[in-house]
């Protein structure tokens, strides 16, 4: 009785009121067609949601547009069709009213560590650096993440969070494959994750692997040898990938799978580089090897070469104002992501806080203000690409999020005010559609499995 009490409270706790708890996916049978490199496919299947309209609210659309006293409908999971206030809407549809409300694509952080670095933060739950080797390129960072996080339904709640990265941590050069997940209650990872996302590889350059590595006495424990490891180990990864291409036989090897498929284009590069001249060395170094970063994260110094970044198509993934916690960091200015955008590079804010993520649309703010206190003068709309559309690009799923407009997936925010005030915060959230967290109903507030305690022995005759 005990058990069923337990199990029957913790599938209350994991799907909002009125959704379809989630399916179990088949077991792949002998001969089936589930293809080798994706062994964990995604399970996820959006939660049912009603057709729905949203009027009267100022629109961000995510790519830089903007609608007054606008009107945008919901639908089968996507966007429908948006307009501004004298669009006709059905009677037969939910309608929220939006007046002096702001409308936004749901924000997207790329750079998270909820699920394996989760909330409480205790060692035994500390599962995001395998600092066991400065190559950990067989590590996939899905393997460690933990649904019950608590940080996941605070990032939906407070922060407007639909969709974010998980990537392993930086102690390694290499450190792993990371996962794109939907912000969504789930039993299991793959329950989460994104359907066609492709996969990101964490690489580091700088302080933190020569610190882990050198304070061991091993390599490297130099910039230098930062550099040449890192060569080393794309010159064993390109003799695999031509043998793999080719169809000779060799020995299966997770880690240079995963190199190999970067080096094919199959999965994107996510540089943890913080100085402006490393971040040039690894982009000539993506030119010998024949690969391409797709952004370089936490990057304090971008705005030194901004116009380095634009030319080679490299995004920035920004704080607005962290800076001075270590010496790769001291450069670090609050005009950085304004710069960089200036510059005409790709610009991004993002986490790598379980904190930080349930108030990006505020580090977003910091760094517009910022900018047009030295006169570079962004508008709202503008900025709000920062959170959107970039992030969708930069993770290879702007096809489908990032932006409201219409056939994409139906990731919104209803913010009570305008989003880049202190004040602000989410009134409702749909992810494809679907009301998952309703500032106005306790039941639509989410609390994971592992909030609801435990009940003891004594509690349950």
């Amino acid at each position: 009785m005990r058990m069923l009490l337990i199990a029957a409270l913790l599938a209350s706790a994991a799907t909002p009121a009125g959704a379809k708890k989630e399916k179990d996916a088949p077991a792949p049978t002998q001969g089936s067609s589930a293809e080798p490199d994706n062994p964990y496919p995604s399970t996820y299947k959006a939660y049912p949601g009603v057709a729905t309209a949203i009027r009267g609210a100022t629109i961000f659309d995510g790519e830089g547009g903007r609608i007054d006293n606008g009107v945008i409908f919901l639908s089968d999971g996507k966007v429908t069709a948006i307009g501004g206030p004298d669009t006709p809407i059905p009677a037969d549809i939910a309608v929220f009213d939006g007046t002096g409300k702001y409308v936004t694509p749901g924000v997207i952080d790329i750079h998270s560590h909820l699920g394996d670095y989760p909330s409480p933060s205790v060692d035994a739950l500390s599962d995001g650096n395998e600092a066991t080797a400065p190559v950990t390129a067989h590590v996939w960072a899905e393997h460690s993440i933990w649904p019950q996080d608590a940080g996941f339904g605070r990032a939906l709640a407070n922060g407007g969070v639909t969709s974010l990265q998980i990537l392993p941590g930086s102690a390694n050069l290499f450190g792993g494959r990371s996962v794109t997940l939907k912000n969504v209650p789930a039993r299991t990872m793959q329950g989460m994750k994104f359907p066609g996302a492709p996969y990101g590889l964490k690489m580091a350059c700088g302080e933190n692997p020569k610190r882990v590595y050198g304070s061991k006495g091993r390599e490297p424990s130099t910039r230098m040898g930062n550099m040449a490891v890192n060569r080393q180990t794309w010159i064993k990864a390109r003799e695999y990938q031509k043998k793999r291409a080719a169809g000779k036989d060799q020995t299966r090897d997770l880690g240079l799978e995963t190199l190999a498929d970067v080096l094919e284009g199959k999965i994107l590069v996510h540089n943890h580089c913080y100085r402006a001249d490393e971040m040039a060395n690894v982009i000539d170094m993506g030119k010998e090897f024949g690969y391409k970063v797709t952004a370089f994260h936490h990057a304090v110094e971008a705005y030194k070469i901004a116009d380095l970044l634009r030319d080679n198509g490299v995004c920035s993934a920004l704080w607005g104002d962290w800076y001075g916690f270590k010496m790769e960091a001291y450069d670090g200015i609050r005009e950085n992501i304004p710069l960089v955008h200036r510059a005409g590079a790709c610009t991004i804010v993002h986490s790598d806080d379980e904190n930080g993520i349930q108030r990006l649309n505020q580090e977003a703010a910091k760094a517009l203000g910022a900018g047009r206190r030295m006169g570079i003068d962004i508008a709202d709309e503008v900025a709000w690409t920062w959170l959107a559309i970039n992030p969708a690009r930069a993770m290879g799923i702007a096809d489908q999020t990032g932006s409201l407009k219409v056939g994409k997936m139906a990731d919104v925010v209803l913010w009570n005010g305008n989003p880049f005030s202190t004040y602000t915060r989410p009134e409702k959230v749909w992810i494809d559609g679907a009301l998952l967290y309703d500032s106005a109903n306790p039941k639509l507030r989410p609390v994971s499995d592992f909030e609801l305690g435990q009940i003891g022995a004594g509690d349950v005759k």
